[in-house]
């Protein structure tokens, strides 16, 4: 498959300025950083793709070849302009374009972030199910959870250090973090910064660990949380809560708690949407008569009319009885579905009063005067 030109892939011109580049590349790899695409393989590709690019247009040697001679010019060049760019060669070749170790750090903390130059590590997401009933969905619902998680070691404040003369700092990195190195290149010199291997980019060492935590900062233990959540969320839906995850190696960043919502069923309700349904079954004779009867909704029993004649299959709603959209004042209906329940024993006498209305005009269907058939119902009520 051909290579797109780089200047489209960036989305900038040639007379773009080195600022202008820079910043669409940014642009570009915060939208299909793999952190905010998991699992998305054209994410990854797209973002591979914008740190090539940016990789020769950023540079004013590779720029120019590429302008005289396309991508002709940027193969073998020391570059990556042969097409095989994987994440470790971009998270290791740009760490001083964006501040830091990567772009991962600089923008997402991918496994660690950045603080005045140095990576601080950041902690796993932890994920639960929260189970919620109808009327919890409703209405919205607070929950305390008890989470089994990394929290932050209380003897040494989650430093690993035994105390504070046990930290020195790093002889590699001069405290810094990220070390430097000079690659010679057929276009000349070219600097790269990486995180530094011996104190993996905290820029300090300890000598004397935490015995509690072994040096790690962190210990397995246990966290009750409060979680809000709003009305109207649905089965499947996640819900995130910020540094509520895993606590992070010597002082770093927590992680997210990712809360998946599951829907315990409901006794006589179902759920289609933001609408509740409701079958309600009535005798012949109430249909033909008409009747009051009270059936369940989410905010407690209600009365509805059944008029005389009413058929099987009619659909009757309750407005605004259903459940709400998630952050919004719209609330759904309830829909009432109709259906005429038929004895099936009799007694004598029962059969006898039915054996002289059956022949009753009034007992038979009247062809052309029936009513709508259920799926037209639905059909208009949707519509």
């Amino acid at each position: 498959m051909a290579k797109r030109d780089y200047y489209d892939v960036l989305g900038v011109t040639k007379g773009s300025s080195a600022e202008e580049i820079k910043k669409a590349y940014r642009k570009l790899a915060i939208k299909y950083h793999p952190d905010k695409n998991p699992g998305d393989k054209e994410a990854e590709e797209k973002f591979k793709e914008a740190a090539e690019a940016y990789e020769i247009l950023s540079n004013p040697e590779k720029k120019q070849r590429y302008d005289q001679f396309g991508h002709a010019g940027t193969s073998g060049a020391g570059g990556y302009g042969g097409g095989h760019m994987n994440m470790e060669d971009i998270f290791s070749q740009f760490g001083d374009i964006f501040g830091g170790g990567s772009p991962f750090e600089s923008f997402f903390g991918g496994g660690g972030q950045s603080r005045g130059g140095r990576r601080v590590a950041k902690g796993s997401n932890l994920r639960i199910k929260v189970k919620l009933t109808l009327e919890e969905i409703a209405k919205g619902a607070e929950k305390k959870i008890k989470v089994n998680k990394q929290v932050v070691c209380n003897v040494c404040d989650g430093s690993g250090a035994k105390d504070r003369s046990s930290f020195h700092t790093c002889n590699t990195c001069g405290g810094t973090g990220a070390v430097r190195r000079v690659t010679n290149t057929i276009l000349g010199q070219m600097q790269t910064t990486s995180t530094c291997p011996t104190c993996n980019g905290e820029g300090t060492q300890i000598t004397s660990k935490c015995n509690n935590c072994h040096g790690d900062g962190v210990v397995r233990g246990e966290e009750t949380i409060n979680i809000n959540i709003p009305a109207g969320v649905s089965e499947g839906m996640q819900l995130s809560m910020s540094g509520k995850g895993n606590a992070a190696p010597r002082g770093g960043v927590p992680g997210d708690l990712i809360i998946l919502i599951e829907e315990v069923p409901h006794e006589t309700l179902q759920r289609e949407g933001n609408n509740v349904v409701y079958d309600l079954h009535i005798s012949f004779v109430d249909a033909a008569l008409g009747s009051t009867v009270e059936v369940p909704t989410i905010d407690g029993k209600a009365k509805i009319k059944i008029e005389p004649g009413t058929q099987g299959g009619k659909i009757l709603r309750l407005k605004g009885k259903g459940v709400p959209e998630v952050n919004s004042y719209h609330r759904g209906d309830q829909l009432v579905y109709v259906n005429i329940w038929t004895p099936k024993a009799l007694s004598r006498e029962e059969r006898d009063l039915l054996e002289k209305l059956q022949n009753s005009p009034n007992f038979k269907p009247q062809p052309g005067k029936q009513e709508k058939s259920f799926f037209e119902r639905m059909k208009e009520y949707f519509e």
